[in-house]
């Protein structure tokens, strides 16, 4: 069940300063430091204890694992040795290549990696079993702390290691990663781009290596002078594939990181070289231009030197660029700033965030395919207004992204299927509705839909007013998600559903005796025989009334009003306040009824007695009620059944709460006796008692 987000107001981007302390006692980590020296203590983290919890969800270790400090690995540890390089990052024993090769590519920033490690930490005489780290989180930085105990068996690491054994880094930081994610085990698999993106806060691209532009070589060399951050790798067919070796020494399946590119002089010729990093630390490729081939003889010692060129079994290697080609199939680039993206001269791009979740039964429509429910998506208003500096279109950036999926993997959850469509906005505001998407084809989507954490396209528009929908593929599927909209100009986003407004009719005046209808006489004999000589009756005479007159009425297909919502109708109307519910105040609440069970066999579609909660927006606001995401999934969560449907009992109680909080927020507000809360926090608040 993800977080239902009351505010989906844009935001703009986090800076790392900023970074929130995360620990559970509410100390930063300077506090903690601080504490832990003058008590003499080293640092033990109640939030990520030393156990086999978090190590692992779904399985036991398979060797009795022992926690150390690095004190009591070596004897001398250090944080870090001659400077953070991609040499530190070698693989233990967890499927986590990807982190590793986003950790690789982070060292060739230093002032990335600084953002992400702080430096000024040691074994040093301040010591205190305590160190921090800061990644990115769905528009924030966080600085997670950890203490310094990590797993060992038979006295090594079992995990990230340095190719120097007395240096830590590179393990306490994979330990920060892990705890941000819940355990070890949960690092498991995963996209490389999405631990660039935790490291920077930056935007991400694929490319699918053999669709790739002619210009792809410069596009690489460009990412890499801008210190974007760039993996590779191979796909596989199939499981059995996984980490299989091609008989060039490559490994399918695996995470690589591209580590630099450059043109190399070979017999009168320039040569396209790329050089790629295996976080194994080990296992090259052994085609031409490898660490001993033939090929590094006709280049000059001076030219491999500038391109530090060794016959080391350290993991990395150059290759040429057309055989990456041939041999690779995919590239994730990690732009630091939205800068980077483009192919000419940098520019100052606009940033908005929206925050929103795909609640079922309300706004978890799933994509275009299932037009039902496609338009109970969230919806966000992009407005277009300046065209690119010599351009006739406006250039922007949709990056969605889906929250917490791999902390959420111990309760069985996996990366969902995502994507979105942007269409051209009809003039006016509110939620477009689903004749809408019946008769208007998109303008633009995301290349495809995938189960990646973050989806992300460019595009190019003219001027105008469009409306994106962010979505999971199939419908009645839950997430949290961020919306980061990167502009070349100023660009106005708004969430479409974010005023809450409530148009009522003045309750009508009962008609005089005299003219009473045919209907009305016979409701008054039968409340006169319930009823008795004073005319009232109470919620249990209501309950039988009410049942009494919809059994007879016809193409009405309800189970029963219960007692509870007789209960409430008498809270609407009783004007006397003793409870009970006279003639004319009965007959006052049938003529909403009337209009009420008018409204529900209209979205009865199929005429079963109850109607689908992805309807009830529209029901509602048929029966005067604008409300946003967040109320909407608040009243589908407490009246909507296991098949999201709503039957006539729950719709009445719904309305008649939703009446009675309106009419309250309403007399108050004139009387000014009620001024802190707004009417979508009001309702919140009524609705809930």
């Amino acid at each position: 069940m993800p977080y239902l987000y009351q505010e989906a107001k844009p935001r703009q981007p986090a800076l790392p300063r900023d970074a929130r302390a995360t620990h559970s006692s509410g100390q930063t980590y300077e506090a903690l430091r601080r504490e832990c020296r003058r008590r003499g203590v080293l640092f033990e983290d109640p939030d990520f204890p030393a156990t086999n919890a978090s190590l692992f969800f779904s399985e036991k270790p398979p060797v009795p694992f022992v926690w150390k400090r690095p004190g009591d690995i070596v004897k001398d540890p250090k944080f870090i040795v001659g400077g953070a390089t991609r040499t530190d990052i070698c693989q233990g024993d967890l499927g986590d290549c990807w982190l590793l090769a986003a950790i690789a590519s982070l060292t060739l920033n230093e002032k990335t990696l600084a953002r992400v490690v702080p430096p000024d930490q040691n074994f040093g005489p301040d010591y205190a079993g305590i160190f921090h780290f800061q990644f990115w989180q769905h528009n924030e930085w966080l600085d997670i702390v950890i203490d310094d105990r990590l797993p060992t068996f038979k006295g090594r690491l079992v995990f990230l290691h340095s190719a120097e054994h007395n240096e830590f880094w590179s393990a306490l930081l994979e330990k920060a990663y892990a705890k941000l994610n819940g355990s070890y085990e949960a690092l498991k698999g995963g996209s490389t781009i999405e631990a660039m993106e935790d490291f920077t806060g930056g935007v991400g691209e694929m490319y699918e290596v053999k669709r790739a532009p002619d210009d792809f070589y410069e596009i690489l060399e460009k990412a890499l002078k801008r210190c974007s951050m760039v993996g590779c790798s191979i796909d596989i067919s199939s499981a059995v594939e996984s980490e299989a070796k091609t008989p060039f020494g490559l490994i399918k399946g695996h995470a690589y990181s591209v580590t630099g590119i450059d043109k190399v002089s070979y017999r009168g010729l320039k040569v396209q070289l790329i050089r790629i990093r295996n976080p194994w630390g080990q296992v090259e490729w052994s085609g031409p231009w490898s660490d001993n081939s033939l090929e590094w003889r006709s280049v000059s010692p001076s030219e491999q030197k500038r391109l530090s060129q060794t016959a080391l079994d350290d993991g990395e290697f150059w290759m040429k660029f057309e055989d990456f080609k041939v041999h690779f199939d995919k590239v994730e680039i990690c732009n630091l700033t939205p800068d980077a993206l483009e192919d000419s001269t940098p520019h100052k791009w606009e940033v908005t965030i929206h925050q929103g979740s795909w609640v079922r039964g309300s706004t978890a429509g799933g994509c275009r395919n299932f037009l039902e429910t496609f338009w109970t998506n969230p919806q966000i208003k992009l407005h277009l207004t300046e065209k690119d500096d010599g351009q006739d279109d406006c250039t922007f950036i949709a990056a969605l992204m889906q929250k917490d999926r791999r902390k959420l993997k111990k309760f069985g959850a996996e990366m969902l299927t995502i994507g979105y469509s942007i269409y051209e906005s009809p003039s006016g505001d509110g939620h477009l509705n689903k004749d809408f998407f019946r008769y208007h084809s998109s303008k633009a989507r995301s290349k495809t839909y995938i189960n990646l954490r973050e989806v992300s396209d460019r595009f190019k528009l003219p001027p105008g007013d469009y409306v994106l929908v962010p979505t999971t593929f199939e419908p009645h599927q839950e997430a949290n998600f961020c919306l980061r909209i990167f502009s070349e100009k100023k660009a106005i986003t708004e969430d479409l559903d974010e005023n809450v407004a409530i148009d009522l009719p003045e309750p009508p005046n009962p008609t005089p005796s005299p003219q009473e209808t045919e209907e009305e006489k016979q409701f008054r004999a039968l409340f006169e025989q319930i009823s008795g000589k004073d005319m009232e009756i109470t919620a249990e005479e209501l309950e039988y009334i009410l049942n009494a007159i919809l059994k007879k009425t016809k193409n009405i297909k309800f189970k029963n009003l219960s007692l509870i919502s007789c209960r409430n109708i008498i809270s609407l109307t009783d004007s006397s306040g003793n409870g009970k519910l006279e003639f004319n105040e009965f007959k006052v609440f049938w003529e909403r009824m009337k209009k009420w069970i008018s409204i529900f066999l209209q979205f009865d579609f199929d005429k079963s007695g109850s109607m689908s909660s992805y309807e009830l927006r529209s029901a509602l606001k048929a029966a005067g009620y604008q409300l946003n995401n967040y109320l909407l999934q608040l009243i589908v969560l407490r009246y909507s059944d296991e098949q999201f449907q709503i039957d006539f009992d729950d719709f009445l109680n719904c309305l008649i709460r939703l009446e009675n909080a309106s009419r309250v927020f309403q007399a108050l507000s004139v009387n000014k006796e009620f001024i802190n809360l707004n009417i979508s926090e009001f309702i919140i608040l009524a609705m809930s008692i």
